[in-house]
C-alpha cells in the first residue's frame, strides 16, 4: 500500500503520512468490509480515496503551468527503454499534483474520466486536460532526460 501512497504523493515522508492516514480509514471501516473480494483490493480503494482527499484540498481545478515550451511531437519509444521503472515513477512524482492524479487514476489504476470526475470533483473534460497536460510533461523530461542540454544545443 506504501506504493500506492507513493505514487500520489510528492515524497517519501509524505506518502508515509498518506498510508497512515490511510489506515486509520481502514480500521475505522474494518467492520464495513462484508468479506465479498479481496481484502487488499477494498483496502487499495481506500488509500486510493484517501489520497484524493489529500488532494482534493489544493485546488486542484486552477493548477495552471506554462506549457509552451513543451514539444508536441512524441518521443521515440526507445527512451523508455533506457528507463527503468523507479526512474520513470520519480518523473511521475515530480508532476504537479492534479496531474499526477489524474495520471495515476487513469494510467495506473484504470478508471475512466467520468470516475475520476466523479472523484475528485471536476467535469470530465477537466480530467481529459490534466491527463494531456501530464502526458505531454513527462513526454518533456523523458525527451530532456534522453538529450542533455549539450546535445540538444548541438542539434539547433
Amino acid at each position: 500500500m506504501y506504493a500506492v501512497c507513493l505514487r500520489y504523493a510528492r515524497h517519501r515522508l509524505e506518502a508515509a503520512d498518506l498510508l497512515q492516514e490511510g489506515f486509520i480509514r481502514v480500521f475505522g471501516k474494518l467492520d464495513g468490509f462484508r468479506m465479498e473480494g479481496s481484502l487488499e483490493g477494498w483496502i487499495r480503494r481506500i488509500m486510493v480515496h484517501t489520497c484524493i482527499n489529500h488532494y482534493r484540498t489544493k485546488a486542484f481545478q486552477n493548477e495552471r503551468f506554462g506549457l509552451e515550451h513543451v514539444p508536441e511531437g512524441v518521443e521515440e519509444a526507445v527512451v523508455l527503454d533506457h528507463l527503468g521503472a523507479e526512474e520513470l515513477m520519480a518523473l511521475v512524482r515530480e508532476l504537479p499534483d492534479g496531474y499526477r492524479m489524474v495520471f495515476n487514476l487513469y494510467a495506473i489504476e484504470g478508471y475512466d474520466h467520468a470516475e475520476i470526475a466523479e472523484m475528485v470533483g471536476c467535469v470530465e473534460s477537466t480530467s481529459r486536460s490534466q491527463l494531456a497536460k501530464a502526458r505531454r510533461m513527462l513526454q518533456q523530461r523523458i525527451f530532456e532526460q534522453a538529450h542533455p542540454v549539450d546535445e540538444r544545443k548541438a542539434s539547433h
